[in-house]
């Protein structure tokens, strides 16, 4: 059964943790419904879900692998039940590979692929499937997470780069083949505080968090709120504005 309701309706995918969970709390705080997305933490999904409805938010938790086309579909059929509609989409999920930095044959390619198969073949598929639920929204849009290292070299694994920088050019194709009735954009978080980077940097964390904060105009290092931030507005404003990608570093890149 539909549930008629005057608030808007958005999906996050991957929104258990990080710039997921801090785009779910930005949109409940705007007044939208949430569908949460999340492959494996339930858990951290069920939290996040808690707190958006503390917000007033009503919220749908789904367990979706963005790979898998038909739990894709099956995933819209039970948001589009539910809510009838969507007014926004932010297309979070996203996985890496492990290696070690400079020794090419260190990276597995079955995690070159299902880095592939998550973070672009997933975007992809969430995106046409939400199409139909999009069109039905008010003002409808989308925001895709990308990576400064999906326009600059990083120290970063191959496949997870290479990945972002297919999703730039995806979010501007998109942009080109959903207009004028679904506006498309991406952001691409510098070095971002937290949990993903601690995995990537190890034990040497603090001192290149350190040292990149030093770097930047603004002198610290982005977090998943000021990437929330940024979504928020390219879902609620900018109404003129898609195909682009938004880099929040805090000035880094543009005084490197």
């Amino acid at each position: 059964m539909t549930i008629v309701s005057p608030r808007k309706k958005a999906l996050v995918t991957g929104g258990a943790t990080g710039i997921g969970r801090s785009a779910v709390l930005a949109l409940a705080r705007a007044g939208y419904d949430i569908a949460i997305n999340y492959s494996a933490s339930a858990a951290k999904a069920q939290q996040v879900a808690a707190e958006a409805e503390q917000l007033g938010a009503r919220t749908l938790l789904i367990q979706c692998d963005v790979s898998n086309d038909p739990a894709v579909h099956q995933m819209m059929h039970t948001i589009g039940e539910t809510f009838g509609h969507l007014d926004a989409l932010v297309n979070n999920a996203g996985t890496t590979a492990s290696w070690k930095m400079r020794d090419l044959d260190s990276l597995d390619m079955a995690e070159w692929d299902r880095t592939f198969a998550v973070n672009v073949r997933g975007t992809f598929q969430v995106t046409r499937a939400a199409a139909p639920l999009l069109r039905k929204g008010t003002q409808p849009a989308i925001v895709n997470t990308a990576s400064i290292v999906g326009l600059r070299p990083g120290p970063q694994p191959p496949a997870y780069a290479a990945s972002k920088a297919a999703v730039v050019n995806l979010t501007k194709t998109l942009a080109w083949n959903l207009g004028p009735d679904i506006r498309v954009n991406a952001v691409a978080p510098g070095w971002m505080e937290g949990e993903w980077m601690e995995r990537m940097l190890g034990d040497k964390y603090d001192d290149l968090m350190g040292k990149r904060a030093k770097q930047t105009p603004l002198r610290r290092c982005v977090t998943a709120d000021d990437v929330a931030e940024v979504m928020l507005n390219l879902l609620t404003a900018n109404r003129f504005v898609t195909g682009e990608v938004v880099v929040i570093d805090g000035g880094f890149t543009a005084s490197t």
